[in-house]
């Protein structure tokens, strides 16, 4: 894997409170902007793991990203094959393909595009405005996953 691949950008103490902050509004069933709760049994324990996402449609196609890179929910969803996404108490179960780094262009682009404002400093310097060659030149940095119908 490379440095590129490897790259995991780990929450300061701030953005650690903002993210429990931010993950209550989908847990009262609030959609703001695609928000989601991801749920993921753990890899090594089993036990259900939780973080908010913003869920991505394009082409009728959904979409997870991982701004951090290769963070925890990425390594168990990885293990599980899949999980659950939960909006007030709904909570819809499915599986996940990961995207190779030749077909994340569009789904990045379009993310960043979304939520740029949000996430924006995990992409470092790279916007919705970069061209093509610096987005595919990041792809292996920043996981893609398609929720499979």
């Amino acid at each position: 894997m490379s440095d590129t691949a490897a790259r995991y950008i780990k929450p300061s103490r701030f953005e650690g409170y903002f993210n429990k902050f931010v993950a209550v509004l989908p847990k009262l069933g609030i959609n703001a902007w695609g928000a989601r709760t991801l749920a993921v049994r753990g890899r090594k324990s089993g036990d259900w793991r939780t973080v908010p996402v913003n869920l991505l449609t394009r082409d009728g196609e959904r979409y997870l990203v991982a701004p951090r890179g290769q963070a925890q929910w990425v390594r168990n969803i990885r293990v599980a094959g899949g999980g659950e996404l939960r909006l007030g108490r709904k909570a819809e179960v499915f599986t996940v393909t990961e995207l190779p780094d030749e077909e994340k262009l569009p789904v990045l682009r379009l993310y960043l595009e979304r939520w740029g404002w949000e996430v924006g400093r995990f992409f470092e310097g790279v916007t919705k405005n970069s061209s093509d060659e610096q987005l595919v030149e990041i792809a292996p940095g920043f996981p893609v996953f398609r929720i499979n119908h």
